[in-house]
């Protein structure tokens, strides 16, 4: 029998990236639960939106949430009243 290995933990670095861009020595199992539980936020609060996934990019003092879906009106609004 051979070894199986999972696709996508294959092609990472090569044609996909990861969904997480940070570096932390001493906060990683915070920003590690604040990044499962914002995913899960958003997911949940925009479940009829079609989210696929959500990317998370954190710099020094900022964090920045990449939300893909299928229905951005829902997330953006009308014309983009909604927008925080």
């Amino acid at each position: 029998m051979g070894q199986k290995v999972h696709p996508y933990g294959f092609r990472l670095g090569y044609n996909k990236d990861w969904h997480s861009h940070w570096f932390a020595k001493k906060q990683f199992g915070d920003f590690l639960l604040e990044d499962l539980k914002l995913k899960q936020s958003m997911k949940g609060r925009f479940a009829g939106a079609g989210v696929s996934h959500v990317d998370v990019e954190r710099a020094a003092n900022r964090l920045k949430l990449i939300i893909y879906t299928s229905r951005p009106g829902i997330i953006i609004g009308r014309k983009g009243a909604e927008i925080d």
